[in-house]
C-alpha cells in the first residue's frame, strides 16, 4: 500500500500519534465508569480484566459481558458520562499543538464511536478538527429494541478478532511504509484493550500503575511511563524536533521502570 492511499498520510506528516481514549485521554475510563456504576460493579469488572491479562478469556467476550450488564438506556448513559467524565487537561494542549504541527491524532478505542464523539464535543466545546480521527466500535440495538430503551443497546464490534477491535490493524500499514516516507509512530494507552497495539509503534507511552504496564513488563515490550499528557506533549515535541530519539526515550523509560518508577 502506497503512502498516498493512506488516510493519515494526506498531509505528509513526520509523526502520527495513535492513542487509546478511555483512561488515557480521559482521566477515568468511561466504560469502566458505566460498568461500575450502572452495571454489575467494580469487583466483577476486575475479574474480567484479570482473566484477559492471564489469557483465560478473550477481551471481546469479557468486554461484551461487562457492557451487557448495563441496562440503562443509551441516551441516559451519554448524559451520565457528560456529567462525570473529564479530559486530561494537557490533552487539550496536545490537541491544539498537534493541529499546528501537522501531527494527526488517531484515536483507537475499544469503546464506541458515538460515545467518544459525544464526549469530545462536550469536553472540547464543539466538533473535533479534521486532524483527529476515531476508529472504534459502534452501538446497535439489542433484539430489535430502541437503543434508548432499557436494555436496548449493545456494542457492535469493529472486526472479528478476539479483541473485538484489533488496534494493530490500523497501525500496520503505516509501520510497513518505506523508510523514505514512513513517519514516526507513537502510541499511548493504559489497559487491556491496548494489548493488540502495544508492539506496533516506534514508542509506546504506558500509563503508570495500569494494566498495560504489567503486560509490557511481562512480555518485555519497550515502553515509557506517563502520568499525564504533560510528559507526552513534552516528549513528542522533542521527538518531532529531533532533540531526542525514540530509542533513547524507550531506553530511559525501561531504566526508570527498573528503578521502581511504576510503583506508587
Amino acid at each position: 500500500m502506497s503512502a498516498s492511499t493512506l488516510t493519515y498520510m494526506k498531509t505528509n506528516p513526520k509523526l502520527i500519534f495513535f492513542t487509546d481514549f478511555d483512561g488515557t485521554i480521559t482521566l477515568e475510563d468511561s466504560n469502566d465508569a458505566m460498568i461500575d456504576n450502572l452495571g454489575y460493579g467494580y469487583a466483577k469488572r476486575r475479574q474480567g480484566n484479570e482473566a484477559v491479562l492471564d489469557g483465560t478469556m478473550s477481551f471481546r467476550d469479557a468486554f461484551r459481558d461487562m457492557l451487557d450488564s448495563i441496562k440503562t438506556p443509551y441516551d441516559e448513559c451519554i448524559e451520565y458520562l457528560k456529567k462525570n467524565m473529564r479530559l486530561d487537561p494537557y490533552f487539550v494542549e496536545f490537541y491544539h499543538w498537534s493541529r499546528e504541527h501537522n501531527v494527526p491524532i488517531v484515536v483507537l478505542s475499544s469503546g464506541m464511536i458515538p460515545v467518544i464523539r459525544a464526549l469530545f464535543e462536550a469536553l472540547l466545546g464543539g466538533k473535533t478538527d479534521d486532524h483527529l480521527f476515531i476508529v472504534a466500535n459502534e452501538v446497535e440495538g439489542r433484539d430489535g429494541k430502541d437503543i434508548n430503551s432499557e436494555g436496548g443497546w449493545q456494542i457492535k464490534y469493529h472486526d472479528d478478532s478476539h479483541f473485538g477491535h484489533d488496534k494493530s490493524l490500523e497501525i500496520k500499514p503505516y509501520a510497513a511504509l518505506p523508510d523514505s516516507v514512513r513517519p514516526t509512530l507513537l502510541y499511548a494507552g493504559d489497559g487491556v484493550s491496548d494489548l493488540s497495539a502495544a508492539r506496533e509503534t516506534d514508542l509506546l507511552f504506558a500509563k503508570k500503575g495500569k494494566d498495560l504496564v504489567t503486560f509490557c513488563e511481562r512480555e518485555k515490550i519497550p515502553f515509557t511511563l506517563f502520568e499525564s499528557w504533560e510528559s507526552i506533549l513534552a516528549t513528542t515535541k522533542d521527538i518531532l524536533s529531533g532533540k531526542v530519539s525514540v530509542k533513547s526515550v524507550a531506553q530511559g523509560g525501561l531504566e526508570a521502570v527498573q528503578q521502581g518508577a511504576n510503583k506508587n
